[in-house]
């Protein structure tokens, strides 16, 4: 099956921070959310809607899962306020095919860490770092358009070892100013369905403005909303031959 001339991604956040931290506000006055999906819309190939925590089920219905392609999720303070019945769903829409990235503090989140099977936990300091992020699989989509490395002025650290299953591929190692090291851009499969996780967007810092991080996203977005094979058979059977 060919990939859709326009994918439809949903972009999801707490949109916590933007409501109590004066200095994530001022640098997301319309959420954190708007601006990831503002870099999609500039490329043209999406049709973008947002959902938030505090929208009735999440903004995450049936029905708008059923409608998306590809899932956007940014958390952080909130995680365990997320429902459930609402992680189930998502869950069961990832491995039926729909695609989900996962954006840097939400390797905690409640879905991550369901698909991932594991912790997923780090180490981080916050202090104001240079952060760059080596580019090691230069032939992949998600990569593409990208010189060797991307260099981000100042951001959170996060820190190996970063308890995650082995992924299928590796695509970014950042490096900190502080000495430390991380496997910043890495992807599974699940059932029918992509993963993409990827570590820069603290809030504190204008990350979801920088031209390359939305050209990651961006194509991110078209490599995991890549429609699977067909469907697989469960239960019993008939045979295909006569027994």
């Amino acid at each position: 099956m060919p990939v859709k001339s326009t994918i439809s991604a949903t972009v999801w956040s707490e949109f916590r921070h933007e409501k109590r931290n004066e200095q994530v506000r001022a640098l997301y006055p319309n959420g954190m959310h708007e601006a990831i999906a503002e870099g999609l819309r500039e490329s043209g190939a999406f049709k973008v809607q947002t959902a938030t925590l505090d929208e009735p089920e999440h903004g995450l219905t049936q029905q708008v899962l059923d409608e998306t392609d590809v899932l956007i999720w940014w958390g952080h303070i909130a995680h365990n306020e997320v429902q459930d019945e609402v992680v189930e769903r998502v869950y069961r829409r990832v491995l039926a095919g729909m695609g989900l990235i996962v954006l840097h503090s939400a390797l905690m989140s409640k879905i991550f860490m369901k698909l991932m099977g594991t912790t997923c936990d780090i180490k981080w300091r916050e202090a104001d770092e240079k952060e760059r992020l080596w580019v090691v699989n230069p032939g992949h989509p998600i990569a593409a358009g990208l010189g060797e490395y991307i260099e981000i002025e100042a951001e959170e650290m996060y820190g190996e070892f970063f308890d995650v299953p082995a992924p299928e591929q590796l695509i970014f190692i950042s490096w900190f100013a502080g000495g430390e090291v991380f496997r910043s851009g890495m992807t599974w499969t699940r059932g029918q369905g992509k993963i993409f996780y990827f570590r820069p967007g603290h809030e504190t810092y204008p990350t979801y403005f920088n031209p390359e991080v939305r050209r990651v996203i961006a194509n991110a977005a078209r490599y995991v909303a890549e429609p699977g094979g067909t469907p697989p058979t469960f239960g019993n059977v008939k045979p295909l031959e006569k027994i």
